[in-house]
């Protein structure tokens, strides 16, 4: 197959389609000669290589203008194979583009993905000549034309924002409105039942985890699973070829149009912290192969091994001016191409690592801060590693939004019925002033949190107080082993009705307090309807009903749960007070007496100090005429006054309302108890419940004397 070459471009890096031929540019600062392997349309037969020709400042490339999308490639890379300076090269392996656009196949386990022979106990004294094409997918070149029809990005303010976390292959996997055939694809996520569905419920946002393309582990293959969060990425600008129906790039650009036709904005959740790669035994299928030493971070005192701050196997070298280019560049792609609205960052410390340790003005930092396409959408951190100073909760700069552990953690623990936690349940109402005001944040910089793919469902954090595990294959020692839960008696499913009844309004109460919270409020999908995975918590390799939403669950019940959750959607929608763009101290008084913000106990006024530490029961008042708001247009706005009552303890309470007016009941979580339309005096209130009251504006209340903050310290 005879092919003419031209000298081509060092940029843009990738395999670039200009209408009449293709530009390849591949960076290796370290590599001797790069060959690009050219395939038939299945991709199992290689059909030419072609030797890049030129070398631009640690960039090969070349140009093809025979070339036309469709065309599947990879790469060899020659260079030397010397592990104890870190060089790993290996030209018999055929090695993924780190900017291909999409991947064709799927990755085949077998030794000779490796570039050592596998069962040497020294990989840096044996090298595999094995080829490993059969077992690697493809690159396409792709042509990135896609008709976008007027769309508009919803655009939608932090402090509006409602996150909804789902699993772009597991949500419809059993969803009876979308076909069989685009289940468990992006295009079945895309149907209008499932997109209409979404809106309905009430949140803003879609954040969906992993679609970028990755692999699965060997040990998990060999046990007859799978990676189903898909945590090991090896594609950054390429979406996973299992969850594209027909093959077809563009169902990822359909999905989010379809989206921000219904006022939905679409988040991904990435992993630029390592690659699937490993460690030093893993295969060599991407940058191990291109540039081993230049893309990961290695042991200064042995080249041999990877810095692993993030309990991977390895970790990428942000620090390296050309991997952070990628990241950025892979970054911008979903952007300005794709049009995704913002990004929730898997271990986000170690992106912010420098040779030092973390730092808010490391590099990649910076660059975020001042590049106009990625500083306007949203940025969200998980504000840790396991690398030393590894948690950062509150230390991200602006413009990052952050995962809030203690807000779940502190939550879960006052709902369980623990004690002392008064102190702590109010900063966390706050809007975690305490972690992020600080710094000059916001409280929507707080993304509140009870559940998340990693943990416990909300229907089991309050059915099982410990992890079952078993099914993953490693005797139960994995995931989390203090989940902060209760089973309220019994362990797991029970037909036991007083149980039941408690689960689901321990349940009504976690979901209200945090979408009545200052902050920023993420749902996990399937959470307003039971969705239980028995008791799993670190469902990662669970690619099967155990994992999936049950959609028949929208029964009964869970109907009804599923009503409760609109409806306290529709009431953080209808006021303002609720999502508050500042954190608040006391230091406005509206017209009807009361402050911006008031804590009461039952007896009414200030709680005493005793009671911030001792006792379970807690009222928060927010003042709707004290301070001012921003509508949706901008423009000045102010709400009613609220008081929202929670009652960790099992007794009953009489809660002393305050002021001389009366106030009207908006939302309980107790079926038990019967308020009338309007209460003047007291609220009575059972044990393990909440309710949210609304001053009726038709009544003359007196000043009140309550609280104006927590104490400083539990």
């Amino acid at each position: 197959m005879a092919l003419a070459v031209w000298p081509g471009k060092p940029h843009p890096l990738g395999a670039t389609w200009d209408g009449r031929g293709v530009n390849f540019a591949l960076f290796s600062a370290h590599a001797e000669k790069v060959e690009l392997c050219l395939f038939d349309a299945d991709g199992q037969r290689e059909q030419a290589r072609v030797a890049l020709p030129e070398h631009s400042d640690g960039v090969w490339h070349g140009y093809l203008p025979q070339l036309r999308p469709g065309q599947l490639y990879g790469y060899r890379v020659h260079g030397p194979y010397e592990p104890h300076l870190g060089h790993r090269f290996n030209h018999h392996k055929l090695l993924i583009d780190p900017y291909a656009r999409q991947l064709v196949g799927r990755f085949q386990w077998h030794d000779a993905l490796c570039g050592y022979r596998v069962g040497s106990s020294r990989e840096d004294l044996s090298f595999d000549r094995r080829d490993s094409a059969r077992y690697v997918p493809k690159c396409r070149v792709v042509d990135p034309a896609f008709t976008w029809e007027g769309d508009q990005p919803p655009d939608i303010p932090w402090p509006r924002t409602v996150l909804y976390e789902i699993h772009p292959r597991g949500y419809t996997m059993q969803h009876p409105e979308v076909a069989e055939k685009l289940r468990g694809t992006l295009a079945g996520l895309s149907q209008p039942a499932v997109v209409d569905y979404i809106r309905a419920l009430g949140v803003t946002a879609v954040e969906l985890l992993p679609i970028h393309a990755f692999l699965d582990e060997r040990f998990l293959v060999e046990r007859g699973l799978r990676n189903y969060w898909g945590y090991n990425t090896v594609g950054f600008f390429a979406p996973e070829p299992r969850y594209l129906s027909q093959n077809a790039i563009h169902e990822v650009k359909s999905l989010v149009r379809r989206c921000h036709d219904a006022g939905l904005e679409v988040i991904l959740d990435v992993v630029y912290n390592h690659s699937g790669e490993s460690d030093r035994f893993g295969p060599t299928v991407c940058f191990r192969g291109i540039d081993n030493r230049s893309y990961y971070r290695l042991e200064s005192h042995d080249p041999r091994h990877y810095v692993n701050d993030t309990g991977c196997g390895n970790t990428l070298d942000l620090t390296h001016p050309r991997v952070l280019q990628l990241v950025l560049d892979s970054l911008r792609y979903w952007v300005q191409e794709v049009r995704v609205d913002g990004f929730r960052f898997d271990l986000g410390v170690t992106l912010g690592r420098e040779r030092h340790g973390f730092d808010t003005r490391s590099g990649f930092f910076r660059v975020l801060g001042q590049d106009p396409v990625l500083n306007r959408v949203k940025l969200i951190a998980e504000p840790w590693d396991i690398g030393p100073g590894g948690y950062q909760l509150g230390g991200f700069p602006w413009p990052f939004a952050e995962w809030n552990d203690r807000y779940r953690d502190s939550i879960r623990r006052f709902w369980r019925g623990d004690g002392g936690l008064l102190p702590e349940l109010a900063r966390r109402l706050h809007g975690s002033s305490d972690v992020f005001e600080g710094s000059r944040r916001r409280p929507w910089a707080s993304i509140n949190f009870i559940t998340s793919h990693d943990g416990f469902t909300l229907a089991d954090l309050v059915s099982y107080v410990n992890r079952h595990n078993e099914a993953n294959g490693e005797n139960n020692r994995d995931g989390h082993g203090h989940n902060h839960g209760s089973n309220h008696g019994v362990e797991g499913p029970t037909p036991d009705p007083a149980i039941r009844a408690l689960r689901l309004r321990q349940r009504r109460n976690l979901m209200a307090t945090l979408l009545l919270s200052q902050g920023t409020p993420m749902l996990l999908g399937g959470d307003e309807f039971g969705r239980s995975q028995q008791g799993n918590n670190n469902a990662y390799c669970q690619d099967n009903p155990l994992s999936w939403p049950d959609w028949t669950a929208l029964e009964g019940e869970e109907r009804e749960f599923l009503d409760f959750v609109r409806e306290l959607l529709r009431l953080r929608t209808r006021h303002p007070v609720l999502r508050r763009p500042r954190h608040l101290h006391g230091g406005e008084t509206g017209t009807h007496g009361f402050r911006d913000i008031q804590w009461f106990g039952p007896e009414g006024g200030e709680p005493s100090v005793d009671h911030w530490h001792h006792a379970h029961c807690i009222g928060l008042l927010l003042a709707g005429d004290a301070g001012e708001y921003l509508a949706a247009d901008g423009s000045p706005e102010t709400d009613d006054t609220l008081l929202l009552v929670l009652n960790a303890g099992t007794l009953p309470v009489r809660f002393r309302l305050p002021g001389a007016g009366a106030w009207r009941v908006l939302l309980h979580t107790d079926p038990e108890s019967q308020h009338p339309p309007r209460l003047e005096h007291h609220l009575p209130l059972g044990g393990r419940a909440l309710a949210l009251l609304m001053l009726d504006t038709g009544a003359n209340p007196d000043t009140p004397a309550g609280a104006l903050s927590p104490p400083a310290s539990p």
